[in-house]
């Protein structure tokens, strides 16, 4: 026959100081985790290689001459996060723009599914250096878009390419990743353009 052991005393208290430390642990992993978004935008900003665009666009495009001496080629892509039942491409693949010229574009997204989708579009630019001087004035990755059973939408891009963009930049990638919206994040933008 087993006859159950008995812990003593002191074997007790360390394993309740072990069951304290483990759940210290466990709460500064899960406080670390929500820091990690800010102390990550932090150290893209301080090392400029975060392959973000600057928010403040619609400002720098007010008198900005075009640079017709130049052209950069511009490209676009899409993707979707495995399991996201969106289809999501450009209109337009790539296009030759000059430094300072206000461009207008757009990427179509069109839910496969019954149900509403709420999605989120997150952009990154290629070369990083690069990414300082590609300038969204409008862009459908601003807000999250809510995109109905069936719904076929046509989301506009505008942006231009800053004339203090380096000489040598001759070609720039624009990537957007679409994702599924946290349910608890979801603030959905209204319905503006449908095709």
């Amino acid at each position: 026959m087993n006859t159950p052991v008995r812990m003593s005393a002191k074997q007790s208290q360390a394993n309740q100081r072990l069951a304290v430390r483990l759940g210290l642990v466990a709460l500064f992993f899960v406080g670390f985790g929500f820091a990690l978004v800010p102390l990550y935008d932090v150290l893209c900003q301080l090392t400029g290689i975060s392959g973000k665009t600057r928010p403040d666009a619609a400002l720098a495009s007010q008198n900005t001459q075009v640079d017709v001496s130049r052209t950069i080629k511009v490209e676009f892509l899409s993707h979707t996060m495995p399991g996201v039942a969106l289809e999501f491409k450009p209109e337009q693949f790539s296009m030759q723009v000059h430094p300072g010229e206000v461009v207008h574009t757009s990427y179509v997204v069109r839910n496969l599914t019954d149900k509403v989708f709420v999605a989120q579009a997150v952009p990154s630019v290629t070369p990083a250096t690069a990414a300082l001087h590609f300038e969204k004035i409008e862009c459908f990755c601003f807000q999250q878009q809510t995109i109905q059973p069936g719904e076929t939408r046509t989301m506009p891009l505008v942006f231009f390419v800053n004339t203090k963009a380096d000489r040598d930049l001759s070609e720039l990638t624009l990537s957007y990743t679409i994702f599924e919206a946290p349910a608890a994040q979801a603030k959905a933008a209204p319905l503006k353009e449908q095709t």
